[in-house]
């Protein structure tokens, strides 16, 4: 390490910034003096979104701390090539800030947070810090931040998968209801999930996911309990909306609440963790079943106490987030965490790190609400109707055989406790491909690609079963739908793809809802696949599923066509530009909230 790196290293906030001190401001909880550092700031050359950024040598600039050596990791692709790409090893006390925009005074201007941003009083374009550093606290967010999410996604998950577990010991039947009453209910329940998603997300926005999800996970919980209470097909459709209405808009949340924390390169894996507790959730929702089913005591049946016992543990999961989630990283402190969750040192590290990469992340306040008309223009922005239309159809050929699980073992005629048994390892194995396809995706930095690859997978099991679901064992039908249920799902990945493209938190806010709507409507259309008419080996259904397996298939490469050309097409565009036009640009850019549509922005595929 260089002596200039040592220093950096060693005083991180000591650097002078007009008469004042970083430290000092720090201290004091004051903003910094932006308008000084401006005047100071130089930067190594670096191409940072298109933006040319110019070099300024040690030797002209020697009271700016030097920056980090720049990750090697081909984020803006403009062709198919470069697949195999990796990250650059790093030295553990080696400077991690990364250079960005906020390094050259001719352009730093239009990335600079306003005063309004919560965490404005943390920012500092001179704070420098080691991967070490960085290393340390991405992990203390992974034990606090990406836990907490984690627990709250299992109670989601957790109200949600029972009334699988209720099939297995005979729900249906004790009810009175056929397979499309099943449907129907399912269906509801996926429609109002639908009608609440934006507006929860909007509510979410403006009061913030930290008050607005212990509310939700509250909610949801007293319906989910109330299912214990069904006593025919009018009740069930009923109370299937009513979890599904205020079920709707979580996830979004949750999304844009882990945006505040991690990078765009960090967030898909961790969504990919995040998606990894569902799978756990069945895991042990299959053994409380396997208890609770059983009882059929003081005139009920196991699957109602299933249903009030676990709306109950969701409840005081629900109850706890309430004095546990925080609102942001920069306010962690409350009567149950008086010192907060982070110093003043690591609240530094945390804003900065996020803002070099990604600096429209400070454009918005994270209790400010989304206006109508800037809702009407994320649902025009059709660079993300790709990401949409793969989120409709890529889950369709796994749903039917994923919600029919239950029955089909049961129609095997496995008992209720072997049922649930036979769903642990397909859940186990759910989780593992959650976080497995997260981890790849992240390695090779490609998104698009990799869902093709699943595609496959699904692709081939599904030809498996219409070929030989006549000719194989009931356990050999078993194994094949465990490979189908456990089958490596993109989902984190297209998230994640939704999120980096959004450019935005208004449009990040919005998006997410928008992706998880979709991924909703695959759902009541996967739900129409299997029929009673098609029953037992649904010829015609696994048919329908081939041919979608491939129409998505072909989807992935025009998506994947389309943002290599659209890069192609902004850069060509941008590098017909001078330096001069380059800055007006950008300054007529932030003036007029062009997000995405900016030619110094490139999608990510």
């Amino acid at each position: 390490m260089s002596d200039n790196e040592k220093k950096a290293v060693q005083e991180p906030d000591t650097y002078s910034i007009g008469s004042n001190s970083t430290s000092t401001a720090l201290e004091s909880g004051h903003a910094v003096n932006h308008e000084n550092i401006k005047k100071k700031v130089g930067a190594v050359s670096k191409d940072f979104a298109g933006v040319t950024i110019r070099e300024d040598s040690a030797e002209k600039r020697p009271d700016i701390p030097p920056l980090g050596e720049p990750l090697v990791r081909n984020a803006y692709k403009t062709s198919f090539g470069a697949f195999f790409s990796r990250k650059t090893k790093t030295e553990p006390d080696a400077i991690a800030t990364q250079p960005s925009a906020f390094d050259d005074p001719d352009v730093a201007d239009v990335y600079y947070p306003k005063p309004t941003y919560q965490d404005y009083h943390r920012f500092d374009p001179l704070a420098r810090w080691t991967w070490r550093e960085e290393t340390k606290i991405v992990k203390k967010l992974d034990r606090t931040i990406l836990v907490l999410v984690c627990v709250l996604f299992f109670s989601l998950a957790l109200d949600r998968s029972n009334i699988s577990q209720a099939n297995s010991a005979g729900f249906l039947t004790d009810l009175g209801l056929t397979t499309d009453d099943f449907n129907v209910g399912s269906n509801l329940f996926n429609a109002a999930f639908i009608i609440t998603e934006i507006p929860s997300q909007m509510i979410g926005k403006r009061i913030g996911p930290d008050r607005w999800v212990p509310i939700q996970v509250c909610a949801w919980s007293i319906a989910s309990g109330a299912q214990f209470w069904i006593s025919g097909k009018k009740s069930f459709f009923a109370l299937r909306f009513l979890t599904g209405l205020l079920e709707g808009g979580f996830i979004p949340d949750i999304m844009l609440y882990l945006s505040y924390f991690y990078t765009r390169t960090e967030l898909p894996v961790r969504v990919g963790v995040f998606y990894c507790a569902n799978a756990f959730s069945g895991i042990l929702g299959s053994l409380i079943a396997i208890g609770l089913l059983k009882i059929n005591s003081f005139g009920h049946y196991g699957w109602q106490y299933l249903f009030l016992i676990e709306g109950c543990i969701t409840l005081i999961i629900g109850i706890a987030a309430f004095f546990i989630m925080v609102q942001g990283p920069t306010q962690t402190k409350s009567k149950l965490f008086p010192k907060g969750w982070f110093s003043e040192r690591e609240e530094t590290i945390m804003v900065n790190r996020l803002l070099r990469d990604d600096p429209s992340k400070s454009d918005m306040h994270n209790r400010q609400s989304v206006t109508p008309k800037e809702l009407w223009k994320v649902l025009g922005d059709y660079d993300l109707w790709p990401i949409y239309a793969l989120a409709m159809v890529f889950s369709i050929p796994q749903i039917p055989i994923k919600r029919y699980l239950t029955l089909t073992l049961r129609a095997l005629e496995f008992t209720t406790t072997e049922i649930n048994l036979l769903t642990i390892p397909a859940s186990f194995l759910a989780g593992i491909m959650s976080i497995a396809i997260s981890l790849v995706s992240e390695f090779f930095n490609e998104g698009l690609i990799i869902g093709i690859l699943c595609q496959f997978w699904l692709l081939i099991m599904v030809i498996i079963e219409y070929t030989s679901v006549e000719k194989i064992s009931p356990w050999g039908q078993y194994v094949l739908q465990l490979f189908v249920v456990g089958a490596p799902v993109p989902q984190p990945v297209l998230i994640g793809l939704c999120s980096r493209n959004s450019y935005s938190v208004r449009t990040r806010t919005i998006s997410a809802s928008l992706f998880n709507i979709v991924v909703q409507l695959s759902n009541i259309a996967g739900a129409y696949i299997y029929r009673e008419d098609d029953k037992p080996l649904y010829k015609r259904g696994n048919r329908q599923l081939i041919g979608i397996s491939l129409g998505v298939v072909a989807l992935y490469v025009v998506s994947k066509t389309y943002y290599i050309l659209r890069n192609r097409w902004k850069t060509q565009k941008w590098e017909k530009l001078s330096e001069e036009e380059k800055v007006a640009y950008l300054d007529r850019a932030e003036k007029e909230n062009l997000g995405s549509k900016r030619l110094d922005f490139l999608f990510e595929s």
